[in-house]
């Protein structure tokens, strides 16, 4: 199923550039869209499961703050929690825990109200479409089954598409290559979203369901800030992902 999505993905592109490109020659932005916290509610999921892993190996953080990390990957988010020395030491450990106890959270994980349908809106724009995500294969292929994506979607990442995670600009230059370059915009949830599409040169569309504040995802670099899906999808004209 992977396997066939990728494979029709350049054609859809070739489709969606050739659509975008009439009416004046104004060429319509890829959109590369966050999974996490942005199209799927997991982010306080992962806040828990990060909670138990850590206590597992007798490190007490607040959820409070756990939560201020969430969006950066588990490669740099251990050592910003507990220190290089506990990253040195224990990082794969508590990395591997909260991926064992993840999991057993994710059937509760559900898509956040006009996920799906922010993603079809964008197809019938014009848009190339990449899902941008770090988490590993089966998490990603989770959420592609839940939001029915795979036919929507141009391509996807995964963790095994980059050397570093958010705030890193990785993911995202890897999510703009697998959209065939030029002009894209990025929307996430997270301040993390927001400082790795400032690095890569991209600019930000910010919603608040991951549980940043406006005020955060502004001070990061976001172009304008929805609390909502649909509440964007009312207003994609006046986004960054209006015709350039």
């Amino acid at each position: 199923m992977r396997g066939q999505a990728r494979a029709a993905a350049p054609e859809r592109r070739r489709d969606r550039v050739s659509a975008s490109s009439g009416g004046g020659g104004e060429n319509l932005p890829a959109a590369i869209v966050d999974i996490d916290g942005t199209l799927v509610d997991t982010n306080y999921h992962h806040a828990v499961a990060w909670f138990r892993a850590f206590r597992r190996l007798d490190v007490t953080l607040p959820l409070y703050r756990i939560h201020r990390y969430i969006g950066m990957g588990g490669d740099q988010l251990v050592g910003a929690l507990a220190g290089e020395n506990f990253e040195r030491e224990r990082g794969d450990a508590v990395r591997e825990l909260e991926g064992d106890l993840y999991m057993e959270l994710i059937d509760e994980v559900r898509p956040l109200a006009g996920a799906r349908a922010l993603l079809c809106d964008l197809v019938e724009r014009g848009h190339v479409l990449v899902l941008a995500s770090s988490a590993k294969q089966h998490e990603v292929d989770h959420y592609l089954d839940l939001l029915d994506a795979r036919e929507l979607a141009d391509g996807w990442t995964t963790s095994a598409d980059v050397e570093q995670t958010k705030p890193a600009p990785d993911l995202v230059a890897a999510a703009v290559e697998k959209a065939g370059g030029g002009a894209a915009v990025m929307l996430g949830d997270s301040t993390w979203d927001c400082e790795a599409a400032k690095r890569a040169g991209l600019e930000t569309i910010g919603v608040l369901t991951g549980g940043f504040s406006e005020a955060e995802l502004r001070a990061a670099g976001a172009a304008c800030v929805f609390e909502r899906l649909d509440e964007l999808r009312d207003s994609l004209a006046s986004t960054p992902l209006a015709a350039a």
